[in-house]
Protein backbone atom coordinates (compact mmCIF):
# COMPACT_ATOMS: atom_id res chain seq x y z
CA UNK A 1 0.00 0.00 0.00
CA UNK A 2 1.47 3.02 -1.43
CA UNK A 3 2.38 6.23 2.09
CA UNK A 4 1.30 9.67 1.34
CA UNK A 5 3.16 11.84 -0.88
CA UNK A 6 6.53 13.69 -0.24
CA UNK A 7 6.52 16.83 -2.61
CA UNK A 8 7.15 15.37 -6.08
CA UNK A 9 8.03 11.09 -4.31
CA UNK A 10 6.09 9.01 -2.99
CA UNK A 11 7.27 5.89 -1.27
CA UNK A 12 5.95 2.92 -1.97
CA UNK A 13 7.17 -0.79 -0.12
CA UNK A 14 10.46 -2.46 -1.35
CA UNK A 15 11.13 -5.42 -3.40
CA UNK A 16 13.86 -6.79 -1.35
CA UNK A 17 16.80 -5.66 0.98
CA UNK A 18 18.76 -2.68 0.60
CA UNK A 19 22.87 -2.39 1.40
CA UNK A 20 21.95 -0.38 4.15
CA UNK A 21 20.49 -3.06 6.34
CA UNK A 22 24.14 -4.58 5.83
CA UNK A 23 27.13 -3.69 8.38
CA UNK A 24 29.69 -4.76 5.34
CA UNK A 25 29.09 -5.03 1.83
CA UNK A 26 28.90 -9.17 2.64
CA UNK A 27 27.61 -11.71 -0.17
CA UNK A 28 25.44 -9.19 -2.56
CA UNK A 29 25.75 -12.30 -5.27
CA UNK A 30 26.54 -15.39 -5.48
CA UNK A 31 28.89 -17.11 -7.95
CA UNK A 32 28.95 -21.18 -8.49
CA UNK A 33 32.22 -22.65 -7.29
CA UNK A 34 35.16 -23.84 -9.98
CA UNK A 35 35.99 -26.87 -8.03
CA UNK A 36 34.76 -29.79 -8.02
CA UNK A 37 32.07 -31.47 -9.85
CA UNK A 38 29.06 -30.37 -7.74
CA UNK A 39 27.25 -26.90 -8.68
CA UNK A 40 30.64 -26.19 -11.12
CA UNK A 41 30.33 -22.68 -13.10
CA UNK A 42 29.17 -23.64 -16.94
CA UNK A 43 31.08 -20.84 -18.01
CA UNK A 44 34.46 -22.65 -16.87
CA UNK A 45 36.57 -25.08 -18.20
CA UNK A 46 36.15 -28.23 -15.73
CA UNK A 47 39.36 -30.88 -15.70
CA UNK A 48 38.74 -34.16 -15.69
CA UNK A 49 38.77 -35.59 -11.81
CA UNK A 50 39.97 -39.18 -10.75
CA UNK A 51 39.08 -40.78 -7.71
CA UNK A 52 41.22 -42.80 -5.03
CA UNK A 53 40.74 -46.84 -5.58
CA UNK A 54 39.36 -48.25 -2.38
CA UNK A 55 41.83 -50.98 -0.87
CA UNK A 56 41.87 -54.44 -2.44
CA UNK A 57 40.47 -56.96 -0.15
CA UNK A 58 43.44 -59.39 1.37
CA UNK A 59 43.99 -62.90 -0.11
CA UNK A 60 43.15 -66.12 1.77
CA UNK A 61 46.87 -67.29 1.41
CA UNK A 62 48.08 -63.82 3.29
CA UNK A 63 46.02 -64.07 6.15
CA UNK A 64 47.28 -63.88 9.22
CA UNK A 65 45.91 -64.55 12.93
CA UNK A 66 47.63 -61.28 13.33
CA UNK A 67 48.60 -60.03 17.60
CA UNK A 68 45.50 -62.22 18.41
CA UNK A 69 48.28 -63.95 20.66
CA UNK A 70 50.74 -63.58 23.64
CA UNK A 71 54.19 -64.55 22.12
CA UNK A 72 56.74 -64.52 25.50
CA UNK A 73 59.89 -62.09 25.57
CA UNK A 74 61.98 -64.83 26.07
CA UNK A 75 61.06 -65.70 21.80
CA UNK A 76 63.99 -63.88 19.62
CA UNK A 77 63.80 -64.18 15.89
CA UNK A 78 66.80 -66.78 16.14
CA UNK A 79 64.93 -68.63 18.75
CA UNK A 80 64.32 -69.21 22.58
CA UNK A 81 66.43 -66.78 24.43
CA UNK A 82 67.52 -68.36 27.61
CA UNK A 83 69.63 -66.43 30.44
CA UNK A 84 72.87 -68.42 31.90
CA UNK A 85 72.09 -70.17 35.10
CA UNK A 86 74.04 -72.50 37.17
CA UNK A 87 73.80 -75.55 37.26
CA UNK A 88 73.02 -78.34 40.05
CA UNK A 89 75.74 -80.68 39.43
CA UNK A 90 79.08 -80.23 40.26
CA UNK A 91 81.68 -79.46 38.00
CA UNK A 92 82.89 -82.01 35.74
CA UNK A 93 86.58 -82.70 36.13
CA UNK A 94 88.95 -81.86 33.69
CA UNK A 95 92.76 -82.49 32.64
CA UNK A 96 94.62 -79.43 33.15
CA UNK A 97 97.56 -79.43 30.18
CA UNK A 98 100.04 -77.03 30.21
CA UNK A 99 99.41 -75.60 26.76
CA UNK A 100 101.49 -72.07 25.21
CA UNK A 101 99.68 -68.78 25.70
CA UNK A 102 99.11 -65.79 23.18
CA UNK A 103 102.47 -64.29 23.61
CA UNK A 104 104.08 -67.40 22.87
CA UNK A 105 103.36 -66.85 19.54
CA UNK A 106 104.39 -64.19 16.99
CA UNK A 107 102.47 -63.24 13.61
CA UNK A 108 105.07 -60.49 12.30
CA UNK A 109 106.84 -62.21 10.20
CA UNK A 110 103.70 -64.10 8.76
CA UNK A 111 101.92 -60.70 7.45
CA UNK A 112 104.34 -60.31 4.36
CA UNK A 113 102.43 -63.52 3.23
CA UNK A 114 99.14 -62.99 4.22
CA UNK A 115 98.96 -59.52 3.24
CA UNK A 116 100.29 -57.19 0.24
CA UNK A 117 103.73 -55.23 1.21
CA UNK A 118 105.58 -52.92 -0.40
CA UNK A 119 109.57 -54.01 -1.46
CA UNK A 120 111.58 -52.80 1.88
CA UNK A 121 115.53 -53.19 1.93
CA UNK A 122 116.95 -54.30 5.87
CA UNK A 123 120.02 -53.32 6.90
CA UNK A 124 122.27 -56.38 7.42
CA UNK A 125 124.69 -56.34 10.40
CA UNK A 126 128.50 -55.94 9.97
CA UNK A 127 130.13 -59.02 9.83
CA UNK A 128 132.44 -60.39 12.26
CA UNK A 129 135.93 -60.32 10.81
CA UNK A 130 138.96 -61.77 12.96
CA UNK A 131 141.21 -58.73 11.73
CA UNK A 132 139.82 -55.22 11.68
CA UNK A 133 139.37 -53.19 9.02
CA UNK A 134 142.77 -52.23 7.74
CA UNK A 135 141.79 -48.95 5.46
CA UNK A 136 142.63 -45.86 5.80
CA UNK A 137 140.25 -42.89 7.25
CA UNK A 138 139.07 -39.88 5.75
CA UNK A 139 141.93 -37.76 7.30
CA UNK A 140 144.63 -39.70 5.10
CA UNK A 141 143.55 -38.08 1.67
CA UNK A 142 144.49 -34.49 0.71
CA UNK A 143 142.27 -32.65 -1.34
CA UNK A 144 143.43 -30.97 -4.44
CA UNK A 145 143.96 -26.99 -4.65
CA UNK A 146 141.17 -25.38 -5.94
CA UNK A 147 141.85 -21.42 -5.23
CA UNK A 148 145.60 -20.30 -6.56
CA UNK A 149 147.71 -20.48 -9.00
CA UNK A 150 149.03 -24.05 -8.44
CA UNK A 151 145.23 -25.74 -9.21
CA UNK A 152 144.74 -29.70 -10.67
CA UNK A 153 141.44 -29.04 -12.60
CA UNK A 154 140.53 -26.03 -12.84
CA UNK A 155 141.70 -23.05 -14.48
CA UNK A 156 143.78 -20.84 -12.69
CA UNK A 157 143.25 -16.72 -13.16
CA UNK A 158 146.32 -14.53 -13.12
CA UNK A 159 147.24 -14.00 -8.88
CA UNK A 160 148.64 -11.13 -7.28
CA UNK A 161 150.75 -10.99 -4.13
CA UNK A 162 150.78 -7.91 -1.71
CA UNK A 163 154.44 -7.83 -0.41
CA UNK A 164 155.12 -7.97 3.10
CA UNK A 165 155.72 -4.34 5.33
CA UNK A 166 159.32 -3.37 5.70
CA UNK A 167 160.05 -3.98 9.34
CA UNK A 168 162.84 -0.62 8.71
CA UNK A 169 161.50 1.85 11.26
CA UNK A 170 158.62 0.13 12.57
CA UNK A 171 157.38 -0.10 15.60
CA UNK A 172 157.90 -4.02 15.90
CA UNK A 173 161.71 -3.54 15.19
CA UNK A 174 163.91 -3.21 18.52
CA UNK A 175 165.22 0.50 18.48
CA UNK A 176 167.93 -0.72 21.21
CA UNK A 177 169.71 -2.38 18.19
CA UNK A 178 170.09 0.80 15.96
CA UNK A 179 172.59 2.84 15.79
CA UNK A 180 172.30 6.12 18.07
CA UNK A 181 173.01 9.93 16.87
CA UNK A 182 176.65 9.28 18.40
CA UNK A 183 177.24 6.87 16.05
CA UNK A 184 178.01 8.95 13.40
CA UNK A 185 180.38 11.78 12.90
CA UNK A 186 179.93 15.34 11.73
CA UNK A 187 180.78 15.54 7.68
CA UNK A 188 182.78 18.63 7.04
CA UNK A 189 181.00 21.08 5.04
CA UNK A 190 183.44 21.20 2.59
CA UNK A 191 181.87 18.34 0.57
CA UNK A 192 178.87 18.90 0.17
CA UNK A 193 179.02 22.65 -0.04
CA UNK A 194 181.85 25.35 -2.10
CA UNK A 195 184.84 25.54 0.32
CA UNK A 196 186.34 28.86 0.63
CA UNK A 197 190.21 29.51 0.00
CA UNK A 198 192.30 28.09 1.92
CA UNK A 199 196.54 29.48 2.20
CA UNK A 200 199.05 27.67 4.20
CA UNK A 201 202.63 28.93 4.42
Amino acid sequence: MAGPWVGSWRPHPRRGPILAEFATPGPKYWLPGTTGHTAHDPTRYRAPAYSFRGTKCPAATSCSPGPRYFIHSSITKTGKHIAPSAHVTSRPKTKMGVTPGPSDYTTDNANKHVYQTAPASSMKFRPKDLKGFRTPGPGTYTLPRVLGPQTVNTHAEPCYSMKWKSLYQSCFQDLAKTPGPAAFANVDMDVYKKSAPKYTM
